[in-house]
């Protein structure tokens, strides 16, 4: 299964844009690293700089490194909206365990 994950307020409590003081929720992280490990294809999806035009592609991928995160891909091409309406999404994490 390929899975796409949003990094901010996902994996992490982050206020605003202040991706530098974001701090990781190491107990979504580790379901990740479990389905990780299960075999699934893990994509961390952000929209870090999407707005704002800043590159924060090295700062990610140093947070995902140092918060234990294994995946396969990083993307940081998520567009930047309000709501995003899709048959697949879930709300939380826990839903793949139930």
């Amino acid at each position: 299964m390929i899975i796409y994950v949003d990094i901010d307020n996902t994996i992490t409590v982050t206020n605003g844009m202040k991706y530098m003081s974001a701090y990781p929720i190491y107990s979504k992280i580790k379901k990740i690293n479990e389905l990780y490990d299960f075999g699934n294809h893990i994509v961390y999806w952000t929209a870090r700089g999407m707005g704002s035009g800043i590159d924060y592609r090295e700062l990610t991928e140093t947070q995902l490194l140092e918060w234990g995160c294994k995946y396969h891909e990083l993307r940081m091409d998520k567009p930047v909206y309000d709501v995003f309406i899709d048959d697949k999404n879930l709300s939380d994490i826990n839903q793949l365990y139930e």
